[in-house]
């Protein structure tokens, strides 16, 4: 085996070249072939990347999609994401769990199959939802989970097997993103007939905004990046949506990806770049041939790759990475940390990326929707764009929609729509609450359904969960909050140590055990991680606490204790624990 490991990391660095940010490549490379990452190959895989065993080996650790434990022949990564939890996951997870005798984080003992629970994998319009090995499977009932795994143990192709695949379920295209008349290659005809800065002029009279939920004007940003000194620069396009409940992207992709890197050449030549990255999700790897595709069209028709449109003076191609499991890429500079080949570890800033970005580099990092956008700004032009949406918001929003709706999927929808009208185009009747923007986002209450998708008033990267009547909401909070708890990279204390005093405050107050006292400390906690957090993470993960308690306070009056203390330890509980353990009599009076 070490001397397969061996052949095999050096026919992959032969092919990528000994380069240390191609790490997770090389790492991905090794856990297809074996299941895992065996430790024997840490070192070699270091020696080959001129790395460190430790480098290697933190990388490695950091992503949950990456392990240097072996694993079953088939991995089933079963979503237990908000949404997924609404639909049934619990009683799939009861069924794989019965139809394995094994429980998830075990491996049966012929090294079969493994169990595995997995953070939202941008699947909710079709949850439950499951990774099997690179395969996704949608729609999965408690009666299918027997079908996939006798399939699983007859050696069948999981491609066959029932709930396989995906339906990307576009229910509302609009007018600028997925609008059918725009041509591949159109935007770029025009943007070669004006300079740079005529360019860059029409995308900051367009207003438009970065599609991430922050919001900062797009050309502010390009002018930033363009401006600033180094020997090269570079356009990142992060397709890692893990925000949870949030999947506009994978739908994008799929149906338009021709627009999105027509808007990454767009950005190229604004900022001068001739180098261009989609940092895609792991989870949607299986798009990842679809891509490439798409990719080698653009270069035959001439609009990627050596002199685009056979214009001497622009050459600019794209390449694609996929990440390894974390939700913390989502921040750019974390982002940048992954391509780097290190831990994703957001970095302290300033500088920013345009300043200093990849390989140290002005770099600009957008998503998938905003560089779709820049598309159409240049086709269409600033005025045409700025025909739609409000003011301060111009332009339209893809909104991934969830939860308990009849009609769930992805809706292009104009900045300024109210929540109401979303809810009635969605079919969600008699909605109790709305969470926006996902688990960083905000709850609100039906109070609150006549505010407006938009900078100005409601922003969203895009996750609209609906809770129906019945719903607790407050158990779903405490689902966010503890996901929140789990995704901390762990660098900065206010998020490590604070998100898991939330979690369990949470855990308290669902199970009815939390008093006014403790809800005031959790609120006092929230301010310090807001305030002292390194990244967005931290920053935004009270949100569910702080948002639901603004919006329904009467669902935390009803659930805090009477008691004006209660204690959170039982000192003579563990005392007899500890005494049990070690055979001794347990100790009198507590």
């Amino acid at each position: 085996m070490v001397q397969e490991q061996e052949a095999l990391i050096e026919r992959i660095v032969h092919d990528l070249g000994p380069d240390g940010t191609h790490v997770m490549d090389v790492a991905r490379a090794v856990s297809k072939r074996f299941g895992y990452i065996p430790n024997s190959a840490i070192p070699t895989i270091a020696r080959h990347l001129q790395l460190s065993p430790v480098e290697v080996r933190d990388m490695i650790t950091f992503y949950g999609h990456l392990s240097t434990d072996p694993l079953g022949t088939t991995v089933v990564r079963l979503c237990n994401a908000v949404v997924e939890n609404m639909m049934g996951a619990g009683e799939v997870a009861a069924a794989f769990e019965r139809e394995t005798g094994i429980r998830f984080g075990e491996t049966t003992s012929d090294g079969e199959i493994s169990l595995r629970y997995t953070a939202c994998m941008g699947l909710s319009d079709q949850a439950p939802s499951a990774l099997i090995n690179d395969v996704p499977f949608t729609g999965i009932h408690p009666e299918l989970v027997q079908e996939i795994v006798r399939g699983i143990r007859a050696g069948l192709n999981l491609t066959t097997l029932p709930g396989s695949g995906v339906r990307h379920n576009l229910k509302k295209p609009g007018e600028i993103i997925f609008r059918r008349s725009m041509e591949h290659g159109a935007a770029i005809d025009k943007l070669l007939g004006v300079s740079r800065e005529e360019a860059l002029e029409e995308i900051k009279r367009s207003g438009m905004r970065g599609a991430g939920g922050a919001g900062f004007p797009a050309g502010k940003k390009w002018e930033l990046c363009k401006n600033a000194s180094g020997d090269k620069h570079y356009v990142i396009c992060n397709a890692d949506e893990g925000e949870p409940g949030t999947f506009k992207d994978r739908v994008l992709l799929a149906y338009n990806a021709h627009q999105v890197f027509e808007g990454m050449t767009i950005a190229a030549y604004v900022v001068g770049a001739t180098e261009g990255i989609v940092y895609l999700r792991d989870e949607y790897d299986y798009l990842r041939g679809h891509l490439e595709r798409v990719l080698e069209e653009r270069r035959e028709k001439g609009v990627l790759g050596d002199t685009i449109r056979s214009y001497q003076k622009f050459s600019f191609d794209i390449r694609i990475e996929v990440g390894a499991g974390s939700y913390v890429v989502g921040e750019e500079s974390a982002l940048i940390e992954s391509l780097e080949g290190k831990r994703a570890a957001p970095r302290e800033r300033p500088p920013f990326p345009v300043q200093r970005g990849y390989l140290s580099q002005p770099t600009i990092v957008s998503n998938v929707e905003t560089f779709t956008s820049a598309a159409a700004v240049i086709e269409r032009g600033a005025e045409w764009f700025r025909s739609f949406g409000t003011d301060k918001s111009p332009g339209t929003k893809l909104l991934s929609v969830s939860g308990d709706v009849q009609q769930p999927g992805v809706y292009e929808i104009e900045y300024g729509t109210t929540i109401r009208t979303v809810l009635h185009l969605v079919g969600a009747r008699n909605a109790q609450a709305v969470q926006i923007g996902g688990a960083s986002g905000r709850c609100l209450s039906s109070g609150g359904f006549e505010r407006r998708i938009a900078f100005e008033d409601v922003p969203t990267g895009g996750s609209f969960i609906v809770f129906g009547p019945g719903r607790d909401v407050l158990e779903y909070m405490r689902q966010f909050i503890e996901f929140f708890a789990e995704e901390s990279c762990g660098w900065c204390t206010p998020c490590r140590v604070g998100t898991t005093l939330l979690s369990r405050f949470m855990d308290r107050l669902v199970a009815g055990e939390a008093t006014r006292g403790d809800l005031d400390r959790a609120i006092e906690m929230c301010d310090t991680i807001r305030n002292a957090s390194r990244c967005g993470l931290g920053i935004t993960a009270p949100n569910p606490l702080l948002t639901s308690l603004e919006s329904m306070p009467e669902l935390y009056e009803r659930r805090l204790s009477a008691e004006s203390y209660a204690p959170q330890f039982d000192l003579g509980a563990e005392l007899r624990a500890g005494a049990a353990a070690a055979n001794r009599p347990a100790p009198q009076g507590m």
